[in-house]
């Protein structure tokens, strides 16, 4: 089975194909804003794809809106966008060879969902999906990537050099890099450019990341 006894997942690009619903979504939201707002939020959302959407609608709100933003407000601006992607989301195809790489593997491996999206959110997901008896656990915001890296190696006595993150987001890195784990990523159009310069494990489909780590 390779070096890898665990494996930490980042959900939309490495699970489901979701991230164009996420995208969508926020430019919805701030079309009516104009064309100059709606850009900066789009190229903030993509350059901060694992961040999660209460951090980033405080962002959007006081920085490029000049508002004062309660947390009220950004609940509300939550909830709407929850309404307007959880069912593009569940509805999103998988990313190829995912399904069988869970299936022939979570037996023998260990495996952990590692997400932005809010935790009651992602559990209706992956419920809907039919993916939730893969994983030990399945974590989401408001905590961050970081804090879950270091809560389930603490939890479960780790071994951080035999632990790998799958993620398709400069977050996921991070958190990998802040907790010493290894780091694979999913590339995407979307992430390209943020990522010209990262020379480690890289894959596009579950197949060529089973190669990669087995065969």
């Amino acid at each position: 089975m390779g070096e890898y006894r665990n494996i930490f997942f980042d959900f939309d690009g490495v699970i489901l194909e979701s991230v164009k619903a996420k995208t969508n979504a926020f430019i919805e939201m701030y079309r009516p804003y104009g064309n100059t707002i709606m850009n900066k939020v789009l190229q903030h959302h993509i350059e901060n794809g694992g961040i999660s959407r209460f951090e980033k609608f405080k962002y959007y709100e006081e920085v490029f809106l000049g508002k004062q933003c309660s947390r009220e407000r950004i609940d509300e601006l939550a909830k709407e966008f929850s309404l307007k992607v959880k069912d593009q989301v569940i509805s999103s195809k998988a990313v190829e060879g995912v399904i069988e790489f869970l299936e022939n593997y979570h037996k023998k491996l260990d495996f952990w969902i590692i997400t932005g999206t809010p935790t009651d959110e992602i559990l209706e997901i992956t419920k809907a999906r039919n993916l939730q008896g893969y994983f030990k656990g399945i974590y989401g915001s408001p905590k961050n990537k970081k804090h879950w890296t270091e809560y389930i190696i603490d939890l479960h006595g780790l071994d951080r050099s035999s632990t790998l993150f799958l993620g398709d987001a400069t977050t996921d890195y991070e958190a990998a890099k802040h907790s010493g784990l290894h780091f694979g990523l999913r590339q995407i159009p979307e992430n390209e450019i943020m990522f010209k310069d990262y020379m480690g494990l890289k894959f596009t489909d579950f197949y060529q990341l089973e190669k990669e780590l087995f065969l």
